[in-house]
């Protein structure tokens, strides 16, 4: 049953059939085996029962209110603060890529937004600084990868509503992984900006200079602040808290003139589209997972690792091996839902902390998003940065590297993400 699905599943992406076609032939597939009698029952029932889950109603309020603040003239803004802040170092502008990633990544979680929104403005400008096209636009993907590892994490809510983990302990817990994944793509670039003789870009900014440009940029970084506290002071559910942000930026938005209503009526566009093929993928997602639990999927998993049990490194490993192989050829969101329910009794059996795992699972299926064949953000990088997909396909490699090298850092030091939800949980 498993290898007759997968087998349609491979084809039907080889050919180029939509994603949600493919898993749609996929679960009729399965319900070849599970009886077609039962199809009319199970289909409607595990499709919307995969949906109808409350946590996931943060996931659209997350969206839109990223989608608000690009279209309310805020990347302007964060991006001349971390000009600012690291812009006057060796290759600039690489650093400044990295720095306002990290800025982006509270606000709207999704790293092909990050992508599309910093790599137009940054990819011309560090090739007028010396750096190559490919290299631009790879730093650009890969750095975007810190957007669904620092909260808000439509990945990790995904995994909270899977597991019943708490939203709020995966925030934190993936603050300290985000940063690291920063430093380490920052390091990367001082080397490859020696390698390819970038000099400085400007003299150091004064601090009054900082001062301006965080006063200006203060309105976007509040944003985070709203969601994060929230959460961890339990005075809002994430829903709530996606609520409380989608409304503070819309009022500042409107209230500063930064925010028009033709540009509210896009975000509102922009969300519900996402929104509706994230939330399709969800519910055929459920049918399918239904399937593999019909034909004894998990239990075969775990007695496929049973010789890791014993080591949750290991076994995180393990994990991770068959999760960054299963992302290379499916979309990121499908890949999460359907591994997670497989995965998590492996990682049970062998005393993983379940916010550890979700954050593995998160970095996991987050650097899918920079590995080819399938990797959203190569090809989006590729077009906005007007770079030959092919040959980014090779440069990205060393970034994919380095993110695997944080990945491995963060399975064997689980304290980088269980310390904070510690701490304050």
């Amino acid at each position: 049953m498993i290898a007759a699905m997968l087998f349609v599943m491979l084809i039907n992406v080889l050919i180029g059939v939509p994603l949600f076609l493919s898993l749609m032939a996929t679960a009729v597939v399965g319900f070849a085996f599970v009886g077609f009698d039962q199809m009319a029952r199970i289909m409607p029932q595990q499709a919307f029962g995969g949906i109808d889950v409350f946590s996931l109603m943060a996931i659209p309020l997350f969206i839109l209110a990223g989608n608000l603040m690009n279209n309310g003239q805020m990347t302007p803004r964060l991006l001349a603060l971390a000009d600012r802040l690291v812009g006057h170092l060796r290759g600039g502008l690489g650093h400044v890529n990295v720095t306002a990633s990290v800025f982006f990544a509270g606000i709207n979680g999704s790293a092909v937004a990050d992508t599309s929104a910093l790599g137009t403005l940054l990819v011309p400008g560090m090739r007028k600084a010396g750096f190559p096209g490919t290299y631009a636009a790879g730093l650009t993907a890969a750095s975007s990868l810190i957007g669904p590892i620092v909260p808000p994490s439509i990945f990790m809510i995904l995994f909270a509503s899977q597991t019943g983990t708490s939203v709020g302990s995966l925030f934190l817990g993936g603050i300290l992984p985000g940063l690291a994944l920063g430093v380490a793509f920052m390091a990367m670039n001082v080397v490859y900006s020696r390698i390819y003789n970038v000099e400085k870009n400007h003299r150091r900014a004064k601090l009054r200079e900082i001062a301006c440009a965080a006063y200006s940029a203060l309105p976007a970084l509040i944003a985070p602040v709203i969601i994060v506290a929230g959460i961890v002071l339990g005075v809002v559910t994430p829903t709530e808290s996606g609520a409380l942000t989608v409304a503070y930026v819309l009022v500042w938005g409107l209230w500063s003139r930064n925010l028009s209503l033709h540009g509210a009526w896009l975000s509102l566009r922009e969300t519900a589209t996402l929104t509706s093929a994230v939330f399709v993928i969800i519910a055929i997602s459920s049918i399918l997972s239904w399937q593999l639990a019909y034909a004894n999927a998990p239990q075969a998993f775990v007695s496929l690792l049973e010789p890791f049990a014993n080591s949750p490194a290991l076994t995180l490993i393990a994990i991770s091996g068959i999760t960054f192989v299963t992302g290379m050829f499916m979309e990121e969101v499908s890949a999460l839902m359907l591994l997670t329910p497989i995965v998590l009794p492996v990682a049970q059996a062998a005393g993983v902390d379940p916010v550890h795992l979700g954050i593995v699972v998160t970095l996991n299926i987050t650097i899918a998003l920079i590995t080819p064949p399938m990797g959203a953000c190569i090809f989006v990088a590729a077009a906005v940065g007007k770079v030959d997909i092919a040959r980014l396909f090779v440069a990205i490699w060393p970034f994919i590297a380095v993110a695997l090298g944080v990945l491995l850092i963060v399975i064997l030091v689980p304290e980088l993400t269980v310390w904070l939800p510690q701490q304050l949980m």
